[in-house]
């Protein structure tokens, strides 16, 4: 476990901040290459980029504050204050929270361009694999994002000092984090190739939002989470990301069949 990388002067580099701007800047590299192929401007998609990591950024930060709002209440100052914690940075995102709010302002900024929403979101729709893919690194290396405890063989132990220590002792754990990322790679290479392939527009984006969607719901079953993340839903505890995870999965289920039976018609 190495949440500290190196010091640049005073102020620590941390893996998980590291990791999380270099999926960032891949990112957008990716688009740029794929638009220029196939003869795209950038400019727009270069925008929307700073609109998803922006506004996948504040909104990560937002719903991880809402569901943790008995630490916050009383301290409101901090919620963006990069320096708390005796260190640099934003401790506490929630994935789906970031979406969720990533896509609310790419749909916002596309209609008043006139611009199509899911042709833009098949070009962004590889690079959420590949973010996942490097920023779940980070998540190892930070020790957050943990799994719970296992007698599987690939079970790992953290450190004393760390918070998966803290809550499961000597123990060994999924290693969730390492799950997310190999499904992150995977699915990005595999949204890559069928972005040279694809049927109609809207269907990179429609088996993204299904398959994260199928993902994260298994995963919920081997990762730690505390108490202030579960609903209780007649008699079941299902997490707010499993909750997200139905809609999403319907959401990706309807943008594939509607725009398949476009392209048919």
């Amino acid at each position: 476990m190495y949440p500290e990388l190196f010091h640049i002067g005073p102020v620590p580099i941390r893996s998980f901040g590291l990791m999380l701007a270099l999926s960032f800047l891949l990112g957008v590299w990716y688009v740029a290459r794929m638009s220029r192929r196939d003869g795209k401007d950038f400019e727009p998609l270069l925008n929307v980029a700073y609109i998803l990591i922006f506004g996948g950024i504040i909104g990560a930060r937002l719903s991880f504050v809402a569901l943790h709002w008995g630490d916050f209440s009383n301290n409101l100052g901090a919620v963006f204050n990069p320096f708390g914690e005796g260190q640099f940075g934003i401790a506490g995102l929630n994935l789906y929270g970031g979406v969720l709010m990533a896509i609310g302002g790419a749909i916002v900024y596309c209609y008043f361009k006139k611009l199509s929403v899911l042709e833009v979101f098949d070009y962004f729709a590889p690079t959420l694999g590949l973010g996942i893919g490097i920023s779940r690194i980070g998540c190892f290396l930070n020790g957050c994002c943990f799994g719970t405890p296992t007698d599987v063989p690939w079970g790992v132990q953290f450190p004393t000092g760390s918070i998966p220590h803290s809550v499961f002792g000597s123990q060994h754990i999924h290693p969730a984090q390492l799950y997310s990322s190999l499904y992150g790679l995977g699915l990005f290479v595999a949204l890559h190739f069928l972005m040279k392939r694809r049927q109609f527009v809207g269907q990179l984006v429609a088996i993204l939002f299904m398959a994260e969607a199928f993902f994260r719901f298994v995963l919920e079953y081997v990762r730690y989470y505390e108490h202030e993340m579960h609903f209780a839903l007649d008699g079941l505890q299902p997490t707010y990301n499993q909750v997200v995870s139905i809609g999403l999965f319907v959401g990706g289920l309807a943008i594939y069949l509607i725009q398949r039976k476009r392209n048919q018609a």
